[in-house]
C-alpha cells in the first residue's frame, strides 16, 4: 500500500481508536460497493477492526444508512444475538466525513469465514438464517428508512423501461430482437406487478428485510455454523419477496448472470427446495398466508426485474451497468429472461414445495 494512502487511512482510523494502537492497515475482501480494510493493533495476532469507506454515490443518505444499521444491530444485541458492532467516532456518530468521503469502523469478528459456493446445504442454512433475521426484527418499534427508494419496486423499473423506449437515445429500438423483448416483457408485466397491487390494497405488508441475500453475506464458524449476517447497508422496509427471490435469482441459476450460452441457464430446483425449507423454518412464525402463497412468485419476480433493468440500460446506451463489450447488457437480458421462463415453468412445483414446508 502506498505511503500516502496509509497515512490517510491512519488519519481516518484515529477518529475511532487511538492512532498509536494501530500496527497495520491492509485491504480486506473484494466488495463491489465499499472499500474495506482490516486494522491490526499492536500485540494482536488477528485483526481487531474493519475500516470501510461508504460509497455515498450508492448510499446518498449516510445518516439514514447508519441509523438503520444502529437500530437493527442494537435490537439484535438486546436479544443476545451476535451482530455487527460499529464504533463511535470522536464526532459522536458511527461515521465520519473526511475530504468528501465517508468512513466507519466496526469490530472484526474473529475465527469467521465466508463461502461463495452455493450447495443445497448452504442454501438451507442461508434460508433459515435470513428467515430468522426477518423474524427477529418484526418487533422493532422504531421505523427504519428506505435507503434506496424503489429498489425492488417492479412498477418503478417498468416505468424506467418505458422511458428508455420512448427516448431511444442510441437507436437500439430499431432492432427487431429489441422490439421482440419489449413485447415479451410487457405481455407478463401485469401479473408480475401483483405484489405492488396487493400492497396498495392493504393485503401485503412490508417487513424489515436485508435486501441483499447471498451466501457470502453470512459469517460461518470453522464447523460450518452460521454466526451472523453481515453487509447490512441495504436493510430497509420491503416485501419478504426481496430476501426470498433475490437469493434464488443468483443461487438457483445454473449458468452465469451474463451467460451467452442459454443452454447453460436453468432454474435449480434442488437449491429452491433447500432454501425454501430453511427460510420457512426461520420465518413461518410471522409470515401471513398471502406472503407464503406468493413465494413462488418471488422466485420469478427477481429474474424478471433484472431482465427489465439490464434491458432498459441496453436501450439507454449502457449508462448504468459496467459492460465488457457492446452487447453485454443484451446478453444479460437474454440470460435473465431465460431464467425467468425456467422459473415460471416450475412455479407449480415450487408451490407444492412451499406448501409442504409451510403447513
Amino acid at each position: 500500500m502506498e505511503t500516502n494512502t496509509l497515512h490517510t487511512l491512519l488519519d481516518v482510523v484515529s477518529h475511532f481508536v487511538e492512532r498509536n494502537q494501530v500496527a497495520e492497515i491492509t485491504p480486506l475482501g473484494n466488495g463491489l460497493i465499499n472499500d474495506t480494510f482490516k486494522v491490526m493493533v499492536h500485540g494482536d495476532e488477528k485483526p481487531r477492526y474493519v475500516l470501510q469507506r461508504i460509497n455515498n454515490a450508492v448510499f446518498t443518505d449516510v445518516e439514514m444508512l447508519q441509523r438503520n444499521i444502529e437500530l437493527v444491530t442494537g435490537h439484535l444485541r438486546s436479544k443476545g444475538i451476535l451482530t455487527l458492532h460499529f464504533l463511535t467516532a470522536d464526532t459522536g456518530k458511527t461515521y465520519i466525513k473526511e475530504d468528501d468521503k465517508y468512513w466507519r469502523v466496526m469490530d472484526y469478528i474473529p475465527d469467521s469465514y465466508t463461502y461463495e459456493a452455493v450447495t443445497p446445504e448452504y442454501a438451507r442454512c442461508a434460508g433459515r438464517k435470513f428467515g430468522e433475521f426477518e423474524a427477529q426484527l418484526t418487533d422493532l418499534k422504531e421505523p427504519i428508512g428506505e435507503i434506496i427508494p424503489d429498489f425492488h419496486n417492479i412498477e418503478f423499473r417498468l416505468r424506467q423501461l418505458d422511458e428508455a423506449i420512448a427516448a431511444n437515445p442510441v437507436g437500439r429500438m430499431n432492432d427487431l430482437e429489441v422490439q421482440l423483448y419489449v413485447e415479451k416483457i410487457k405481455a407478463v408485466a401485469d401479473e408480475m406487478c401483483i405484489g405492488e397491487r396487493l400492497y396498495r390494497e392493504g393485503k401485503l405488508p412490508k417487513r424489515i428485510c436485508h435486501c441483499d441475500t447471498k451466501v457470502n453475506n453470512m459469517l460461518f464458524d470453522k464447523d460450518g455454523n452460521v454466526m451472523c449476517i453481515i453487509d447490512l447497508d441495504t436493510i430497509m422496509p420491503s416485501f419478504v419477496f426481496s430476501d426470498f427471490g433475490d437469493f434464488l435469482r443468483s443461487a438457483a441459476n445454473t449458468g452465469a448472470e451474463d451467460d451467452p450460452d442459454l443452454d447453460n441457464v436453468h432454474f435449480n430446483m434442488s437449491i429452491f427446495e433447500a432454501f425454501a425449507q430453511g427460510y420457512l423454518e426461520g420465518a413461518k412464525s410471522f409470515l401471513l398466508p398471502v406472503e407464503i402463497e406468493h413465494l413462488p412468485y418471488a422466485a420469478m419476480l427477481f429474474p424478471y426485474m433484472q431482465t427489465v433493468r439490464f434491458f432498459a440500460d441496453y436501450i439507454n446506451g449502457d449508462t448504468y451497468y459496467k459492460i465488457r463489450y457492446p452487447e453485454h447488457n443484451m446478453v444479460r437480458t437474454r440470460a435473465q429472461w431465460k431464467l425467468f421462463e425456467e422459473a415460471k415453468a416450475k412455479s407449480g412445483e415450487m408451490a407444492e414445495i412451499v406448501n409442504r414446508f409451510a403447513f
